[in-house]
């Protein structure tokens, strides 16, 4: 059935640099664009420009091209709202793997539609009401086939990471400071991982900030039950995972949290400033800059993770008259 996630080796700073690497044959570095905030000169990453729209398309590419001849017969199931589905499935298709995607009912259709176009099979749950993880065991029990987990997983930390060599190389240095968009903490691992000397902080949407209260904690915290709704479909997951805060530990500023209200304001600003469209949740980092949660200095670079969003809602963020 493929290693688990609690049995699987530590991701590190040499495997982040072989993903780099390997992803650089294939995919050309997305800019990192100058941008203005509050008279300091910034940088933005704009991993929304990915031929999926996000950046999980390198751990998802950095992940399967690590799988052995056996486990690629097998097959992969991942888990996701869309970004890391389209990610597994852009991979699969492109080393002709087969792939299932465990994806919620409500996620955006843009993102549904999106996955299904790159070949990958979706299987379909109600969120909130069913455990997405209990559903990807069965699936893969049922098929002998090898989880690709969206952040708890060292090669898909490995490649996010590699995100982190690209802004290291196209800075001439590592950035000051680096605000990732977070989920669960894969790309923050791998920016940590890839940027010992940047500190990075985990920003996250209010009521949804498991990796800030863990790192608080120093343990893993679940969800509450009555959480907010948010407008980050993407950054929704109930906790992080070992893996990920073990990483994150000791070398991840504790995180802040962004309102919706932050958010809209952020992909209004990527829009109009940048040209950018991007989803709620691929502009999380650029929210928390905006509305000053934190100290920044020059070259803080800024994640801009992600653009899949329906075209609908996006025109009503951009023009809500």
């Amino acid at each position: 059935m493929g290693a688990g996630v609690s049995d699987m080796r530590s991701p590190t700073r040499d495997g982040v640099l072989a993903a780099a690497r390997s992803i650089a044959q294939i995919l050309p570095p997305t800019p990192l664009l100058p941008v203005e905030i509050e008279g300091v000169r910034c940088r933005v990453k704009a991993e929304c420009l990915q031929p999926i729209g996000a950046f999980k398309i390198r751990g998802g590419w950095w992940r399967l091209s690590n799988l052995t001849e056996e486990e690629r017969k097998r097959g992969v199931v991942a888990v996701s709202s869309g970004n890391h589905a389209q990610g597994v499935a852009w991979a699969a298709k492109t080393l002709g793997i087969k792939a299932a995607i465990v994806m919620p009912r409500n996620a955006p259709k843009v993102k549904l539609e999106a996955t299904e176009a790159l070949g990958a099979e979706i299987i379909l749950y109600d969120r909130p009401g069913e455990d997405r993880d209990e559903v990807a065991a069965r699936e893969i029990a049922r098929r002998g086939a090898v989880l690709v987990h969206a952040f708890a997983d060292p090669w898909v930390i490995e490649g996010q990471g590699s995100a982190g060599i690209e802004i290291t190389q196209q800075l001439g240095k590592q950035p000051p400071m680096i605000l990732a968009c977070c989920g669960g903490g894969g790309l923050a691992a791998g920016l940590a991982l890839a940027c010992p000397e940047s500190a990075v902080v985990p920003v996250e949407p209010y009521g949804w900030d498991m990796v800030g209260q863990a790192l608080a904690k120093g343990e893993i915290v679940q969800v509450a039950d009555d959480a907010p709704q948010t407008i980050c479909d993407a950054l929704q997951p109930p906790a992080t995972k070992p893996i990920n805060l073990d990483v994150l530990r000791d070398r991840a500023h504790s995180g802040v949290t962004v309102t919706d209200d932050e958010v809209r304001e952020a992909q209004r600003f990527a829009f109009a400033r940048l040209g950018l469209v991007t989803e709620p949740g691929g502009a999380a980092a650029l929210a928390a800059a905006l509305a000053g949660k934190l100290a920044m200095e020059a070259d803080t670079t800024i994640m801009v993770t992600g653009r899949n969003t329906d075209p609908a809602a996006f025109a009503a963020t951009i023009d809500p008259r």
